[in-house]
């Protein structure tokens, strides 16, 4: 299994300098997570952005490397404004691959159960569907174009 991090909130963290809220380049909330799991999972970092920033080209980016794999269960740690873009933009390719994105609300760094949970869930997740494109947040799981960010509510749900 390889997990891509591209960022969003769930790897944000608060910048004493700067005051915000930031994202780092690096992965360190998804390998405190996946450091009690049994099996091993590369962890590779793509691109260290809020999902609002992500342009086509970062779509891209993350489409070609996802195809260059050898791994066929791929879990794209993404943030949540625009993760079904990227995931209708995968989806276009038809790859013989199971390709699951989550997130979170809240900044592990600040709340680390939700991450925690919507990772973990999409990894099990991974393990259990066939090739095609998903998304699992908040206990909600299914194909990408079924799971919606109800932008009023601040959660997701099923359609």
């Amino acid at each position: 299994m390889l997990i891509l991090n591209t960022g969003g909130t769930f790897n944000k963290r608060y910048d004493p300098k700067s005051g915000e809220l930031i994202v780092p380049a690096d992965n360190a909330a998804i390998d405190s997570i996946i450091s009690v799991f049994s099996n091993p999972m590369a962890v590779e970092g793509l691109l260290y952005k809020d999902s609002l920033e992500m342009t086509r080209d970062d779509r891209e980016l993350l489409a070609k490397t996802i195809s260059q794999s050898d791994e066929k269960l791929i879990v794209v740690v993404h943030g949540t404004d625009t993760m079904d873009l990227s995931a209708q933009h995968l989806s276009q390719l038809a790859l013989e691959k199971v390709i699951v994105f989550t997130g979170a609300m809240v900044p592990f760094s600040i709340d680390t159960v939700e991450a925690t949970a919507n990772l973990s869930m999409a990894i099990g997740y991974a393990h259990n569907a066939s090739h095609g494109v998903y998304i699992v947040m908040q206990g909600v799981c299914g194909s990408y174009d079924k799971v919606i960010k109800n932008r009023e509510l601040g959660q997701f749900e099923y359609v």
